[in-house]
């Protein structure tokens, strides 16, 4: 095989997937992490690092992602920096899915590692209140909308026209911390109460502080193959079985329907070109920076009804052994959340599917079996873009 051979509509594996050291990580720098998370995934394919052709990453050096792919050591034919906040990921791994069953690339790394939370303890960064103040951004940024104020706003809208309640929104925050319990790799671990949620120190209203996302450090990556390498792989392949992009707005006043989020057309997208239905579907990775988020996007990828978020979470829907598992590492709200954290998503959904989670957190169908079909949904920016990505065991 050459890189760019013209062959068209091959199928695409997931071949490899590994985190680096993820959490309180405060003697390595982002490149490294880069580096630690793309040795592993290669090291669990079982593929040498001389088929990668196509690397793509964001977030990080003035040239991303060419100077990270000079410090892995690489020279790819084939590259991606989108950058579109934590959907990202997913709208790289579809656009390497593309490339690579087109027949532009045999082999693509995704990669990721940061030190959100290392460089704010040590004072070699604040924390962002805002992107910025230019562009359309500049009609704004005088009101003092933080980046977290226009999810409350998004929030309050939700729950002033569905009647969602605050408990609903805080059992998201308690089923997280209960699937983080059983991950020896969840920074946050022990459980948690509606109540503890509801009486926390209030961030932004109606959020207070465990209604929002953990800061930590972390990598991860992911290599994506053509269905030619399945053969030579370590593991059983999981399959790309159909993703799909949107954006929707930067400024609040372009925001048609602040109920509903770009998911409601990537998710769309991806199961018509996967041929699934939400229905069929056995867990789901959605990014979860603030509770709201998982409870919209789980409306609009289909697995409720708009305005019915907020009954469908309760009663232990999200757990492990729920009705529809979500965010079994624990999520953003309990496990970690370096920043872009789209491509841990995939690492999630890739391990649960292959049955590699762990006795105490792998997730089983009705007599046992593993579970078929997976989705990663990831959201960038106060719900500007969306990324979602169907799956499927070999």
């Amino acid at each position: 095989m050459t890189s760019g051979t013209l062959s068209r509509n091959r199928k695409v594996a997931v071949a490899g997937v590994a985190l680096s050291d993820c959490g309180r990580v405060d003697e390595a720098t982002p490149y490294a992490l880069h580096a630690q998370a793309a040795r592993r995934a290669l090291a669990d394919s079982g593929l040498d690092r001389s088929v990668i052709d196509g690397f793509a990453s964001a977030g990080l050096g003035t040239l991303a992602p060419i100077e990270v792919a000079e410090y892995l050591g690489l020279h790819p034919t084939w590259v991606d920096s989108t950058a579109v906040g934590g959907s990202t990921w997913e709208v790289m791994a579809a656009h390497a899915a593309d490339a690579i069953a087109a027949g532009r690339a045999d082999a693509v790394l995704l990669a990721y590692g940061s030190t959100a939370r290392a460089d704010i303890k040590a004072r070699r960064r604040t924390a962002n209140l805002s992107f910025g103040a230019r562009g359309p951004l500049q009609f704004e940024v005088p009101y003092g909308h933080t980046l977290i104020a226009k999810y409350a706003m998004a929030a309050r809208r939700h729950m002033h026209q569905y009647g969602t309640t605050l408990e609903q929104l805080a059992q998201i925050a308690v089923q997280a911390r209960a699937n983080a319990a059983t991950n020896p790799g969840a920074m946050y671990r022990a459980p948690i109460t509606v109540d503890e949620v509801l009486s926390g120190p209030m961030i932004a209203d109606p959020f207070t502080k465990l209604h929002c996302c953990i800061r930590s450090d972390g990598g991860c990556a992911v290599l994506l193959v053509a269905e030619d390498y399945v053969p030579d792989l370590a593991k059983p392949p999981v399959w790309v079985l159909g993703s799909g992009t949107s954006v929707s707005h930067t400024t609040m006043s372009e925001w048609d329907d602040f109920t509903v989020s770009p998911a409601a057309v990537s998710g769309r997208l991806a199961f018509e070109r996967a041929g699934v239905r939400p229905s069929e579907i056995d867990l789901a990775e959605i990014y979860d920076a603030f509770t709201y988020m998982t409870l919209v996007t789980l409306e609009d990828l289909g697995f409720c009804a708009k305005g019915e978020g907020g009954a469908f979470v309760e009663k232990g829907r999200l757990l492990r052994d729920g009705e529809l598992p979500v965010n079994t590492d624990g999520g953003g709200l309990a496990a970690c959340h370096p920043g872009m954290r789209g491509l841990f998503l995939l690492v999630e959904a890739v391990r649960q599917l292959r049955g590699e989670a762990g006795p105490d957190r792998q997730v089983r169908k009705p007599g046992g079996c593993l579970p078929q079909l997976a989705v990663a949904s990831g959201t960038g920016g106060w719900f500007c873009s969306s990324g979602t990505v169907v799956l499927g065991r070999g």
